[in-house]
């Protein structure tokens, strides 16, 4: 039974993570909601903010450690297959 719940939370949080990834992944918990940031130590990341932003770009160089900051550098990973997904739903706010 057991093994029944965690598959069954696991596949639930597989499809908000589809649905929403930033979210889904906690980015809005730095980044602020919809990827826009309360909190001036953490960039903005809505493309309305960051019209020069490449999400996938910068994603990526943090999960290859090409651009080193230790948050991102822990959190990255995380987004590793969900990038476009992310930067979509950034660009759609």
């Amino acid at each position: 039974m057991r093994k029944v719940l965690l598959v069954a939370s696991a596949v639930l949080a597989m499809g908000s993570v589809q649905a929403n990834p930033f979210d889904a992944l906690g980015c809005s918990g730095c980044h602020g909601a919809g990827g826009k940031s309360a909190i001036p130590t953490y960039p903005s990341l809505a493309k309305s903010a960051r019209p020069d932003l490449d999400v996938v770009k910068e994603l990526k160089a943090f999960q290859s450690g090409t651009r080193v900051d230790p948050t991102m550098n822990a959190m990255a990973p995380m987004a590793a297959g969900q990038e476009q997904a992310i930067a979509d739903y950034l660009a759609g706010q």
